[in-house]
């Protein structure tokens, strides 16, 4: 039989090889926690009664729109939460951050982040980079931030000071996933260890969680411990690939009331908001969001693997506990990394003859070298690459609907930088 590995050399066959016999137990791993998570949704759909008519969608206001009111109470369901915000207007995960952020603070009050500084596209939001409008320092919003341990963990000494030094913090937030930066993901059983320990010495303040990219990678979420306030990206985890836009909210009633204030208007709060014709698309993404994640999770897996063996520095290693989709890969060096990010897009459906250039983008500071052929723009549990072009040139991997596709083009990448003259 003809093999989709027969075009390789025999060295990175045996390599191939190897990583799949080694790999194999913990893929039986995130396959158990797919199933685990697939059977919840399959039960909150059935209590909820969710039917043909919940995926028309609505027009105008969006007044009377069952559907959307059903799949936000499967939402809150899911993540233990009092009530949910699930809408196409919200555009992206940092759309979403900054509702909820603008949600709650008001002029005078303070937003620390516990685990370091925020990622970029954050900075930007809080005004400590770049030259936007709208931004914190322009609403007199403070920022400040603890930041992490020469091992990437949060330093809980220097929180403990902070916060008695400031009992009266409006919002604490917590970073899951890595963003640009080489520490590991936090995992839950570590975020719920973060919520304990506020709660000892900020015991009012509004917890809020970043949990882009972490929805279904465990089979536990962030709120099941306390956090009042999450977030997530539609074109990530929960839509599954298959929803074309939006994200989500979860947390307090009363805290979502504000979110969906400063989304809309005072008086209309959760009411509006038409969704057209995305409702089909948010049913059958989170329907299929617990399988899609663990194919991701699986081609991260996959990567960190062979990419090791290959002598690269990988983070998280390949036999890790997984928390996200994010799989990090360090060149040391500027043009292995756009060599294999070009191979990545060489290896998507959709602009597979692009050749991706370096450049800057609009809420990072570094160039930006991104693969990304995706049938959905920005899509990241669809695979893509992406990385800012400084030291220690660290390209970041992510997503992936089915393994196949991920193992096919990592394959390919690897040949394509490491062998191929």
């Amino acid at each position: 039989m003809v093999s989709w590995k027969d075009k390789y050399p025999q060295e990175l066959v045996a390599m191939i090889n190897e990583v799949d016999e080694m790999i194999q137990p913990k893929l039986d791993e995130i396959t158990e926690q797919e199933l685990y998570n697939q059977r919840r949704v399959l039960e909150l759909y059935r209590k909820y009664h969710v039917a043909e008519e919940d995926l028309v969608g609505s027009t105008g206001y969006g007044y009377d729109d069952v559907g959307r009111e059903k799949l936000e109470k499967i939402y809150a369901d899911y993540f233990k939460t009092e009530d949910a915000l699930v809408r196409p207007q919200i555009v992206s995960g940092t759309h979403s951050i900054k509702i909820a952020m603008f949600g709650v603070l008001r002029p005078g009050d303070t937003l620390y982040y516990m685990t370091g500084m925020p990622y970029d596209t954050i900075q930007e939001v809080i005004g400590v980079a770049g030259d936007n409008v709208g931004t914190f320092k322009e609403y007199n919003i403070g920022f400040d931030y603890t930041p992490l341990l020469a091992n990437g963990k949060v330093d809980y000494e220097k929180a403990k000071a902070y916060l008695t030094a400031h009992p009266n913090i409006k919002m604490i937030a917590l970073q899951r996933s890595r963003g640009y930066e080489t520490r590991d993901s936090f995992t839950v059983a570590e975020i719920k260890e973060m919520i304990d320990f506020i709660r000892q010495y900020a015991k009012d303040a509004v917890i809020f969680v970043d949990n882009c990219y972490g929805e279904f990678s465990e089979t536990e979420e962030p709120t099941f411990y306390g956090a009042d306030l999450m977030v997530g990206s539609m074109f990530k985890n929960a839509g599954a690939g298959i929803a074309k836009g939006g994200a989500f909210i979860v947390g307090r009633k009363d805290l979502i009331a504000r979110c969906a204030a400063h989304l809309y208007a005072p008086s209309c709060g959760k009411e509006e908001g038409p969704t057209y014709a995305y409702m089909r698309d948010f049913y059958q993404g989170f329907f299929m969001a617990a399988h899609t994640t663990g194919q991701a999770i699986k081609g991260s897996i996959y990567a960190a693997a062979l990419l090791e063996k290959l002598g690269m520095k990988v983070s998280p290693k390949w036999d890790a506990k997984r928390t996200d989709l994010v799989q990090t890969i360090e060149f040391g060096a500027r043009e292995p990394m756009i060599k294999f990010c070009a191979a990545i897009q060489h290896n998507s459906p959709l602009n597979a003859f692009v050749d991706p250039v370096p450049s800057y983008m609009e809420g990072y500071e570094d160039e930006i070298i991104m693969a990304s052929g995706s049938f959905i723009e920005g899509s990241t549990i669809e695979l893509s690459s992406d990385g800012p072009l400084r030291e220690p040139y660290s390209l970041y991997i992510q997503g992936g609907m089915s393994y196949e596709h991920v193992k096919v083009a990592i394959t390919e990448a690897a040949y394509e930088t490491f062998y191929k003259k």
